[in-house]
């Protein structure tokens, strides 16, 4: 029985089991073991130009839209199977909305009313959860919210968030790495009027251009090969980006936006410009940050997002690789190669005009963000990531909510990794701010708003959230583990958002208030 039809078990594999595995994760085997998480040994391989960037970059369609008389905006989306050709002449089996391979862009501002009609062409059930919107849990898209085959489902909710990068993906218990890797993923942006007036690059497609990038399992004989099983989970040893490969960008503006999706199920990126000049970021998981950062690199595991600006002149070109050090992964030891490179490899070429349209200057002030005060923390919880793929001891069980919310609070979640290997750990519904890192406040980078975070090994990330509205004692939300590996083996639980004095309903909950 597929594992999206067990409404109420955990998955669990044998302790003994997933702890010898990170006992060789550790230790002097790791770079097999940890093959795939995206973390390079001291001393990055020049690669560059050794990819023949040669492919135009792919870039996903604008989804259409229509209003209904209430002023309601309507998409469509339809999960479904094909054949995609990532060399030409050979057909791989793949899986993508209203498409053979990924998805369509969905664009949507705040203030509206959206409703997406999500069909099932899949010959087995699927799911559809909006990585990083703030939304009603009945219209989350996770394991409780199953589409079956043959079947459609109209999830209806108002925009009531600030500008970001959001996305789109399956979230079937026990089975999300696999569809995922198949290829459904999509990408969901959000305006809004202090954004667009910022004058930022916004030609979707020229200037403002989607950056999906995964590792993957399709051979160049059109093979879906078993991934390299390590203890982050599988992973593909080449690379696509938009489902292209080897893909380079024809720039004609002096400025470019690229909106960056670690879209792998396990592989953690480290961004960086092959001519050394400083990655530009400006935007995080849930918006804008203050004001752009100039960093040497961004990391982004999976389910993170970046939005970063590039200045070209005339006639250059420029890589973006990823390029990792021990030590800004969090451990030690080297891990498995991409495009036959071990510590470096190249994702994308921006190729810049010979003449350039001009571009506005970026404003020093991009937002503000207001502090919370720690003063009105209403309840911390601490969650600790564990070798056994759980979290505070415990496996998903569909029917079990771990934790009880209470709305319209301000929570401190403690979240500490406790193993010797980077986790990532991605909450439902809300973005937060991280408070500190290991008791120190977080870098830059780190200080606007965020869904998903690199927890690194034995580490301690205290995060503030505010459930602000959507009650629901009946439906949960998720928080996990966004190693989709390491969630479908069970690091993952469930929270309920309810009403002052009111309980979940789900029976087995427990409560980890401290």
């Amino acid at each position: 029985m597929p594992a999206s039809r067990i409404a109420a078990t955990a998955i669990r594999r044998p302790k003994a089991a997933l702890t010898a595995l990170a006992a060789v994760a550790s230790g002097a085997l790791v770079a097999v073991a940890f093959a795939g998480c995206g973390i390079a040994g001291p001393g990055p391989v020049d690669t560059v130009g050794k990819v023949d960037f040669d492919r135009p970059l792919a870039i996903p369609p604008l989804a259409e839209s229509t209003v209904d008389a209430d002023g309601t905006r309507v998409f469509s989306l339809e999960a479904q199977g094909g054949t995609t050709e990532f060399e030409p002449g050979v057909a791989s089996d793949t899986w993508g909305f209203n498409g053979s391979y990924l998805g369509p862009t969905l664009v949507a501002d705040r203030g509206e009313r959206v409703r997406v009609d999500v069909a099932n062409s899949l010959d087995e059930p699927t799911t559809v959860h909006w990585h990083g919107m703030h939304l009603p849990a009945e219209m989350d898209g996770g394991p409780h919210q199953m589409v079956e085959p043959d079947a459609t489902w109209s999830p209806t909710w108002d925009i009531d968030q600030q500008a970001a990068t959001l996305w789109y993906h399956p979230h079937p218990h026990g089975e999300t790495e696999e569809h995922v890797a198949r290829g459904l993923a999509g990408m969901f942006l959000l305006h809004d009027p202090d954004e667009r007036a910022l004058g930022l690059p916004s030609d979707y497609g020229v200037d403002d251009v989607p950056v999906i990038v995964q590792d993957t399992g399709f051979s160049a004989e059109g093979r879906r090969e078993p991934p390299v099983r390590g203890y982050a989970g599988g992973l593909g040893d080449e690379l696509l980006v938009n489902g292209t490969r080897t893909p380079y960008l024809d720039a004609t503006s002096e400025l470019v936006r690229l909106r960056v999706l670690n879209a792998s199920t396990a592989r953690t990126y480290g961004f960086t410009w092959s001519d050394d000049r400083p990655i530009e970021l400006i935007a995080t998981d849930g918006g804008l940050l203050e004001a752009s950062v100039s960093l040497d690199r961004i990391v982004l595991s999976p389910g993170e997002r970046a939005e970063v600006l590039v200045r070209l002149t005339p006639g250059e070109r420029v890589v973006l690789r990823s390029e990792m050090t021990a030590e800004a992964a969090g451990m030690v030891g080297p891990v498995a190669a991409m495009n036959g490179n071990t510590d470096a490899f190249d994702v994308l070429e921006v190729r810049a005009a010979d003449e350039l349209a001009a571009a506005d200057p970026v404003p020093e002030r991009l937002t503000t963000i207001e502090p919370y005060n720690e003063a009105d923390v209403a309840t911390t919880r601490t969650f600790r990531l564990d070798d056994s793929f759980e979290i505070n001891g415990h496996a998903m069980d569909m029917a079990r909510i771990d934790e009880t919310v209470t709305v319209d609070t301000l929570e401190r979640w403690i979240v500490t990794n406790d193993t010797e290997v980077p986790h990532s750990f991605h909450v439902h519904d809300v973005q937060f701010r991280i408070a500190s890192i290991d008791g120190a406040a977080p870098p830059p980078e780190l200080a606007g708003w965020k869904d998903t975070i690199h927890a690194e090994p034995q580490r301690e990330y205290e995060l503030l959230m505010r459930f602000e509205d959507y009650t629901d004692p009946d439906t949960p939300y998720m928080y996990h583990c966004h190693l989709l590996w390491h969630e479908d083996q069970g690091m993952m639980g469930q929270f309920a958002v309810v009403e002052p004095g009111q309980s979940a309903t789900m029976t087995g909950g427990t409560d980890h208030e401290h």
